[in-house]
């Protein structure tokens, strides 16, 4: 990988010859970045490996299909062939990448609180299936996002999960429900076929890691932002 990124990786995506995946750790401390600087970044450095398409997240289940011309609304990505890498910005959000190697078909979902609620993981699952993909054969990697720890909600929140998604609020210190965004969102991949053993993490909590990542909950509307990417290289 270029030295102008610093990236997490799972070992399991990083095995499969000619996927190209990551997620990006910040390289400075300053607490704000343009967000277009980031993302000329990583497309320059993932260039030999294809084209990075991004959409312009909406906290949604819309879903894109590579190629696309600038930034349309949405926050799911499919792309099934090589040489189309999917990115998905974050600053707590949590990314989800998905990975078809029989097919070599890849998808994306950004999932916040509102997204998760509306079942955006599931989302990106079944758009792989109904493209012909095997949930048997499907590989998930869950990003680093902010933490139970560290997410507190309003009960606004607990509301829209329902009665099923009791399980994924713990009591905070102040009184408020904190989620677990990514449990929250394994389920769904689980509900959807995945087995246990195909669904990997890089579990930090955005919030507590600054050295690393940044974070909306810590640093405000001016926090930068980290760029996921997963796609199938052109070499």
């Amino acid at each position: 990988m270029p030295e102008m990124l610093k990236i997490a990786s799972v070992p399991a995506l990083a095995a499969e010859a000619g996927l190209v995946h990551g997620f990006e750790q910040r390289l400075g401390t300053d607490r704000w970045e343009a967000r277009d600087e980031g993302r000329r970044r990583v497309a320059a450095a993932l260039a030999a490996s294809g084209t990075l398409l991004v959409l312009r997240q909406v906290h949604g289940v819309a879903l894109h299909e590579a190629p696309w011309q600038g930034r349309p609304e949405g926050d799911v990505a499919l792309a099934r062939t090589p040489g189309w890498l999917l990115g998905i910005e974050t600053a707590d959000c949590l990314p989800v990448l998905l990975v078809d190697p029989r097919r070599r078909a890849v998808a994306a979902a950004h999932a916040g609180w509102r997204g998760t609620a509306a079942g955006v993981t599931r989302r990106a699952v079944q758009a792989l299936l109904e493209t012909g993909s095997s949930s048997a054969d499907l590989i998930a990697a869950l990003g680093p996002s902010i933490g139970r720890c560290c997410y507190e909600v309003g009960e606004e929140v607990r509301d829209a999960f329902g009665p099923a998604g009791a399980a994924f609020f713990r009591p905070g210190a102040r009184g408020r429900p904190h989620l677990d965004l990514r449990a929250a969102n394994e389920r769904q991949l689980r509900e959807a076929g995945l087995r246990a053993e195909r669904v990997h993490h890089v579990a930090d909590c955005t919030r507590c890691r600054p050295e690393l990542y940044h974070s909306y909950r810590r640093d405000g509307p001016d926090a930068g932002r980290m760029l996921s990417y997963v796609g199938w290289s052109l070499g």
